[in-house]
This record gives C-alpha cells, structure tokens and sequence, in this order.
C-alpha cells in the first residue's frame, strides 16, 4: 500500500458503512476509534444505535476492536456492557497497537480496515499498519484552536478524496 494521508473511503456517520458494505469490500475486521466517531466526548457509554451496528456487524461475521488515543477510565466505562477487545492510550498514528489488535482478532492487513475521525491520527495510523482507513464526520467537533488548525490540516486530504471520487 501506498502511503497517503487520503483515506479509502469517508462517510457522513459510522454506521453508514453498512456490514453488507463491509463484506463486499473483502473486511473480516474492523478497528474503531470511540470519540467523535461512535459517540460524542460527553457520552460515556455507547448509545443503542451503536450497540445495533456492533451487533449487526457480528451477525455478518465481522470482528470488531477499539484503538482510542483516550485514557483507561473513558475506555474501560464506554466498553463496560460491550465487551470488545481494546486498547487505550494506543499511540495513534503509531501502527503498534492496530497491529496487535489485529493479531488480537485474528485478522490481517487485507481484510482490516480501521474508522475514525480524524486524518492526522486515524487514518494515519491506518496506512502505517497497512490497512485501508474508513473516516467519518466528526459527531460533535471539539472547538479549540488545536483541533481547528487540525482540520485546516485535513483539507487538502479531504480535497483529494473528493477529487478521485469524481
């Protein structure tokens, strides 16, 4: 794979990359980040609409895992009645812990793909273990100057996608 910072596909919402989607696109394992993309930062734990798409997910035979830059507490409360396999403080963009969560789950480079939303991290990270990278809109975009300048980073990426779309 080609190192790029353009993810391989985006969606509006996490759950609108389908398990039918999945499957037809060759994934057996997918890697999430929480914040932002599953549930807002105030949201301590998963939603039923997300618990829906966990467990659509499963029932397609794809497995599931959690890589969070967050701390323990956030992940361990948001994880509580879920129960998937997880790593916190996991270092993204850095490719150690995907690779572990891959072996974790029995998957490969080929049929993983990680979501997240942000470019300079998720995706990233995706590309430096070797797997394809799904990015999602942020839920509810944190307004501070770092994440701003962040974004403002992320458009040229976002462009490109766009533009190899058309």
């Amino acid at each position: 794979m080609k190192f790029t910072l353009v993810p391989e596909y985006i969606f509006d919402k996490f759950n609108d990359a389908t398990p039918e989607f999945l499957v037809s696109i060759g994934v057996k394992g997918i890697l999430l980040d929480v914040d932002n993309t599953l549930e807002p930062y105030e949201h301590a734990e998963p939603g039923i609409h997300v618990i829906a798409w966990l467990k659509s997910l499963e029932r397609a035979g794809i497995r599931t895992a959690i890589i969070s830059n967050n701390n323990d507490k956030r992940i361990d409360l948001f994880n509580k009645n879920i129960g998937m396999p997880a790593i916190a403080r996991a270092a993204k963009p850095f490719p150690k812990n995907l690779r572990r969560m891959m072996k974790e789950i029995g998957t490969t480079p080929e049929n993983t793909i990680f979501m997240g939303d942000q470019i300079l991290t998720d995706v990233w990270a995706a590309h430096n273990a070797g797997i394809r990278a799904i990015l999602v809109t942020p839920i509810n975009d944190k307004k501070d100057i770092f994440t701003r300048f962040k974004r403002v980073l992320e458009k040229p990426f976002l462009r490109k996608y766009k533009k190899g779309k058309k």
